[in-house]
């Protein structure tokens, strides 16, 4: 049995007798504190400033997230078969001019197209092999 998928016409909730927006736990608490929230982040502060690291990391991590790693850019020329463009990005991981990280990413992005490869050979492969049965009347 085959799914259909069902579109809802634009402003038409799939859902009519549903929960209305805004009426969850989440946003009751929200409105219960927001009177407070000046208070609470003032309190924070001050405890920050008084030398408390748990404040201090709680207003830092909201205000100021966790900087995540960039790699810099990278000019391999990976040539030949897949095999050895993999020799390649290994090589320039072991003489350091790839991170760990940029030489996993290359390797997944090889493989990646080894396994787009083997599916293009393999459509090939049947297609060719359905011709030779149209060929010789076999349908």
């Amino acid at each position: 049995m085959a799914k259909t998928r069902t579109t809802w016409a634009k402003g038409t909730s799939g859902n009519p007798g549903g929960r209305r927006p805004g009426t969850g736990v989440a946003e009751r608490l929200r409105a219960s504190i927001a009177k407070d929230v000046p208070a609470i982040i003032a309190a924070l502060v001050g405890r920050a400033k008084d030398g408390d690291p748990a404040a201090a990391k709680l207003l830092l991590d909201r205000v100021c997230p966790p900087l995540r790693p960039t790699d810099a850019p990278v000019r391999l020329r990976l040539a030949g078969t897949l095999d050895a463009q993999g020799g390649a990005v290994l090589a320039a991981l072991s003489t350091g001019r790839l991170t760990p990280a940029q030489a996993g990413d290359l390797l997944g992005a090889l493989t990646s197209q080894a396994k787009l490869a083997e599916w293009t050979d393999l459509e090939v492969r049947i297609r060719t092999l359905e011709q030779q049965v149209d060929v010789h009347g076999r349908r």
